[in-house]
């Protein structure tokens, strides 16, 4: 599929598909809380390809940003009251 992903390494962007593996990598988090977010339906975007469940890089560049941006409005609102 594609190489393996560092922890360092920035996400890829556009319509590369990533493992559950190298998200894991990309997002500090474990396999399990992927999984947990899939199920609940509040992770990154994802699909079956067959039997493997598979990211595109730029929906999980915008559901990082989509975090950041949550992240500041509720710092926002927090300040304000």
């Amino acid at each position: 599929m594609t190489h393996q992903s560092h922890p360092n390494d920035p996400p890829p962007a556009g319509d590369e598909l990533l493992t559950i593996s190298e998200v894991a990598a990309i997002v500090r988090a474990p396999l399990a809380t992927l999984r947990y977010w899939r199920h609940l339906g509040t992770g990154p975007r994802s699909f079956r390809l067959g039997r493997r469940v598979v990211y595109r890089a730029g929906d999980l560049r915008a559901w990082i940003d989509a975090q950041a941006d949550a992240s500041d409005a509720a710092a926002a609102a927090s300040e304000q009251g």
